[in-house]
Order: structure tokens, then C-alpha cells, then sequence
């Protein structure tokens, strides 16, 4: 096996649902070379890829179709945050985990739909209607966490994202309060 395929499987080991830039950006190879070493390794059964929410990851053979999807969006740093705070607060009211994490309640909406999508969350309606978040699996959640370790390139476009929708919401809050 070539030297640059042993590189990218060991780091696809270490860091199970890398995706393919900074897979390319970590080992400093070029996107084409990526390419072709991961689609030798994808052939050959020594890793398996899955894209989810416009990015492609890449994981050891032995991680289920749940584990694969739940590590892409514990890779966002939103959907991390949101996660880690139902473990820390356990189930709880889509506002107040709006309020704890300082974001828009459209960013929430945007992850939230996603984490509740693959299974990681779940939203329990009361008697009046009211939205409750729980953990769909909290003890697979919290071991499949301490296995992520968010680059920095990823905080800062989730970071971006954030800053983006608080401007637009501000916008529209101002629009909102002084109609011509």
C-alpha cells in the first residue's frame, strides 16, 4: 500500500468522520490526490464514505450507519454545542437552549432539524403544544463526543454562519420596529 493511503487510513482511524478538505488540508495533499488515494481505499474496503449536508466523511469500516451520521454533525460546532447542552441540562425548551448558546432561534431550527432528522434528538410536544428536546441516545452521544475534535477551520465557518444569522435577524428585528 502506498505511503500516502497508509497516511490517510490512519488518520481516518484517528479521527473517524473527517471530511474530505480537511482530510486533504490536514495530511497538506492536494484535493486530486485525496481523491484518488480515498476512492483506492473505499474500493478496497478499508474505509467507507458518507456524505451528509453537502460534505462527504470518511470512517473506519467498523462504525454503523447511525455512529457515521451522528460524528457529521457532532463535526459542526452548532450542532456539538447544541448536544453537549441536553447533556449538561438534560431535556429542555428549544429557547432556552437558543438563550445558553447566544444564537438565533433560525440556527437552532436549521440544526436541530438535522440532529432530529438522524436520530440524535428528539422533539416531545405537551399538552399545550409545547416543544421539549431530549437526547434519543445520551450515553451513545456522549462516548461518540469525546471522539470529536473540531478543526479549526470548521469552528470558524460554523462561527461564520452564526455571525451571519445574527446579523440578518438584527436586520429584520430593525426592519421590523421602523416600518416606512
Amino acid at each position: 500500500m502506498s505511503d500516502v493511503r497508509h497516511q490517510i487510513r490512519r488518520r481516518i482511524r484517528t479521527d473517524p468522520g473527517i471530511h474530505f478538505n480537511a482530510l486533504a488540508r490536514e495530511l497538506d495533499l492536494a484535493a486530486g490526490q485525496t481523491q484518488y488515494h480515498t476512492r483506492r481505499l473505499l474500493r478496497a474496503d478499508e474505509i467507507v464514505s458518507e456524505e451528509l449536508y453537502g460534505r462527504t466523511h470518511y470512517y473506519p469500516t467498523d462504525y454503523d450507519p447511525w455512529d457515521r451520521r451522528a460524528l457529521a454533525l457532532l463535526r459542526r460546532e452548532t450542532s456539538r454545542d447544541v448536544l453537549v447542552s441536553l447533556i449538561e441540562r438534560g431535556p429542555t425548551s428549544p429557547s432556552a437552549v437558543a438563550d445558553e448558546l447566544g444564537i438565533a432561534r433560525s440556527t437552532l431550527e436549521w440544526h436541530l432539524s438535522h440532529l432530529v432528522e438522524q436520530g440524535l434528538v428528539e422533539k416531545r410536544y405537551d399538552e399545550r403544544n409545547r416543544v421539549t428536546l431530549h437526547l434519543a441516545n445520551p450515553e451513545r452521544t456522549g462516548k461518540l463526543l469525546a471522539r470529536v475534535t473540531p478543526s479549526v477551520a470548521d469552528r470558524l465557518v460554523d462561527r461564520f454562519a452564526r455571525l451571519v444569522d445574527s446579523l440578518l435577524e438584527d436586520a429584520h428585528a430593525d426592519a421590523s420596529a421602523h416600518p416606512e
